[in-house]
């Protein structure tokens, strides 16, 4: 398949755009590269793939690459994601995660129906959600793909806006749309924003270990490498119209999580440790969702999904590895969202 890949320079859009070159698909990638999207992510695999520097929210641009590549599929990774930052200023989520899909949904219905044979059956529009569309859990039970949506932040909200227009363009229009939803990622290239980069490096620099509330929220971490493979199948096997959540079997309180990597940090950087000593408590997050975890069951029946990060605890060790053996990118891709 030729598969336009937006959002492809980020975190979890990279991992994908391996793992498509990998199944020998063709790449092409259309990254807007604000903060969080950086050509060192794909450093790698630069030869192989096309890489074009735009806005999904361009629909004239999306509609001459569509044209141009004679694209088989779309697959929309391009969000603004940090929760934190949807608080303080939810305007930015609204226009790319909102009327961005919006401007993907409508060029790829355009090109779709121009389409014949072949090329129109097996043409798929994938949108990539997450699992907080459906808000928050009790202590008991796990997001399904029929949980109801209730979502709690400018950031959840946006996205979940976003799925019911893929729903609709389904629905009203016929366009041949997969959606998927998945808990929080970790692994290699995570911008250092979020929970788990930001400890590694308040670890590795001495700085307090900022954890909301008492840190007993908890979150279901699925790695991004099993997260790609779930999305990929569910773009290659996925009943059209349908949703599919994908998981890491894997709750974890907050605190756990961060005492967890200060102990590998004690055992990586001995001479700091003991790296808890900098854990600090703050102030909770507004709206803090208690507690997210997906069933994917679903998943493993209808797509043959399987993690090979089975394991949390070894997949984030390889993690905090990762992340002090490329401390050159921490410091590139720090750099440029510090501009930003």
């Amino acid at each position: 398949m030729k598969i336009l890949i937006t959002g492809g320079a980020g975190f979890i859009g990279s991992a994908f755009v391996r793992m498509v070159l990998e199944r020998g698909h063709q790449a092409i990638v259309l990254d807007a590269l604000t903060y969080a999207g950086h050509r060192d992510n794909l450093a790698d695999v630069e030869g192989r793939i096309e890489f074009v520097h735009g806005d999904i929210r361009d629909g004239e641009l999306v509609a001459s690459l569509l044209a141009k590549y004679q694209v088989d599929a779309v697959v929309n990774f391009a969000a603004e994601s940090h929760v934190d930052n949807s608080i303080s200023g939810p305007k930015a989520f609204l226009e790319t995660n909102i009327m961005g899909t919006y401007e993907l949904l409508e060029r790829s219905l355009r090109h779709w129906r121009a389409l014949s044979g072949e090329a129109k059956t097996k043409f798929r529009y994938l949108q990539v959600s997450t699992d907080e569309v459906f808000g928050q859990l009790g202590a008991e039970g796990q997001f399904t793909e029929t949980s109801p949506y209730a979502p709690n932040s400018p950031y959840s909200a946006s996205k979940a806006a976003a799925d019911h227009l893929v729903r609709a363009w389904h629905h009203t229009y016929g366009l041949p749309t997969v959606l998927t939803n998945c808990s929080n990622n970790y692994g290699p290239r995570q911008f250092p924003e979020k929970l788990i980069p930001v400890m590694i490096q308040s670890c590795l620099n001495g700085r307090p270990l900022p954890v909301y509330g008492k840190g007993l929220n908890v979150r279901d971490w699925i790695h991004v490498e099993d997260h790609a493979a779930g999305v990929l199948l569910a773009l290659e096997k996925g009943v059209l119209g349908e949703s599919y959540c994908f998981g890491g079997n894997s709750e974890r309180t907050n605190i756990d999580v961060v005492k967890t990597i200060c102990t590998l940090m004690d055992e990586m950087r001995p001479q700091s440790a003991p790296h808890s000593k900098l854990i600090s408590f703050v102030t909770d997050r507004a709206g803090h969702d208690w507690r997210y975890a997906i069933d994917d069951r679903k998943a493993v029946e209808e797509l043959g999904f399987k993690r090979r990060f089975a394991n949390f605890e070894t997949g984030l060790r390889e993690t905090v590895r990762w992340y002090l053996d490329h401390q050159s990118w921490v410091q590139n891709v720090s750099s440029k969202g510090a501009k930003s």
